[in-house]
């Protein structure tokens, strides 16, 4: 359709989290819209005009944090101030301008969301120099524990998982007006499946019967293997699904184990909403993707893995629900797993009421209908000039054609 409304979701593959978040947004606005609606996924940081130091922060935030998270905690609490705020912002502007206005050139986008932080200052920066400004979206993807940076004036709406994370929002500068929570938004599959957990077992080749946990995984999921090993030895009636999510180390570990108990092992899957609606817990790590998808779901989660910094709120935010629990180390975690079982498993269904409580299945579709509207809307000529100056004297710095 010719007068179909463009709209652009901007990510990062800075963990899986983001391209998630990007997807449901994208599919919920096609149910919802149809064909009235174009919307493309685009990630700024694989364009080859981005500074290789951005495209590798991509693979080398997983090694950071793996490998030195007491560094890389370090790293996020210095930066997240005004003044660093402030002069990270003026280098990514510099580093992701010429990819931004070329976005914006070619796609003529009638709104624009990001999923991502570090491209707030430099489409700030392009619109302020074009005279016109499209409008930008920001879903911030942590429950609680939220960066400065994605709480730029740039946007004109900044989307949001919590109370918590809206009065940050605001003491931050935003305007009121400009902060709404709707959730971190996770697949439409999540709240349209109608099977019920057993069904979808069928379905997919597990037993039916047995209290099934599903373990998620990845390059920054600790103790995973080790943790499993230690249930597995238990024998707890229980069936497990492990998803190792891409670390292939992980994915051969556990196809060489001889298992005890049930367990189905899957190195990636599509098919995510179908493994979480069948499952009655999960273990996992603290990411706000996961840990959204888990609460929109009505699942007890037991964290096995916390970024320290990023994650820190998603965990305390979750623990203090009622929906959750810390384990240190993989014997903590079948202790808590045997309380979660003890006495017909009331402890699991006390948490999985929790999860319910908190879970926002529906927060694709209310982003959905935020982003159309701003697209109805469209681009609008900008309102703010006073930075003009100071942005043309940056990029003349750097001999940056505007």
């Amino acid at each position: 359709m010719d007068d179909a409304k463009r709209i652009l979701v901007l990510m990062a593959e800075a963990g899986s989290g983001h391209r998630s978040a990007a997807e449901a947004i994208a599919a919920a606005l096609r149910e919802l819209y149809g064909a009235q609606c174009l919307v493309e996924i685009v990630n700024p940081l694989d364009d080859a005009r981005t500074p290789g130091f951005l495209r590798d922060s991509q693979t080398a935030y997983d090694q950071i944090v793996q490998r030195m998270p007491e560094l890389y905690k370090l790293g996020y609490d210095l930066s997240d101030a005004p003044l660093p705020t402030a002069v990270i912002e003026s280098g990514l502007t510099v580093a992701l301008f010429d990819v931004m206005r070329d976005l914006v050139r070619s796609r003529r986008p009638d709104a624009i969301v990001t999923v991502y932080p570090d491209y707030l200052a430099p489409l700030g920066a392009v619109f302020t120099l074009a005279g016109q400004h499209v409008p930008l979206i920001t879903v911030v993807t942590d429950l609680v524990t939220v960066h400065r940076m994605w709480f730029n004036d740039s946007s004109d709406l900044c989307l949001v998982a919590t109370q918590d994370a809206y009065d940050l929002a605001v003491g931050s500068g935003l305007a009121a007006d400009k902060v709404k929570i709707t959730g971190i938004p996770v697949n439409p599959k999540l709240s349209s499946d109608a099977r019920t957990p057993a069904a979808i077992r069928v379905a997919l080749g597990w037993r039916p019967d047995l209290t099934t946990i599903l373990a998620v995984g990845g390059t920054r999921v600790l103790h995973l293997v080790e943790t499993l090993h230690t249930l597995d030895q238990a024998g707890l009636p229980l069936q497990t699904v492990v998803v190792s999510g891409g670390d292939d180390g992980v994915y051969r570990q556990l196809c060489d184990t001889d298992w005890h108990t049930p367990t189905h092992v899957y190195d990636l899957t599509e098919d995510m909403p179908s493994l979480l609606r069948a499952a009655d817990g999960i273990i996992c790590k603290a990411g706000g993707l996961i840990v959204s998808e888990a609460l929109a779901c009505g699942l007890p989660i037991l964290l096995i893995s916390v970024i320290e910094g990023q994650e820190t709120g998603n965990a305390e935010y979750i623990i203090a629900g009622g929906a959750s629990e810390l384990a240190g180390s993989p014997a903590e975690a079948l202790e808590i797993m045997r309380r979660w079982l003890d006495n017909d498993g009331e402890l699991l269904a006390e948490r999985a009421r929790h999860a319910r409580r908190l879970g926002r299945p529906r927060a694709a579709y209310d982003v959905a209908e935020q982003v159309w509207a701003a697209a109805v809307r469209g681009p609008y000529p900008s309102p703010d000039g006073k930075n003009l100056p100071r942005l043309t004297s940056l990029l003349n710095l750097f001999h940056l054609p505007h």
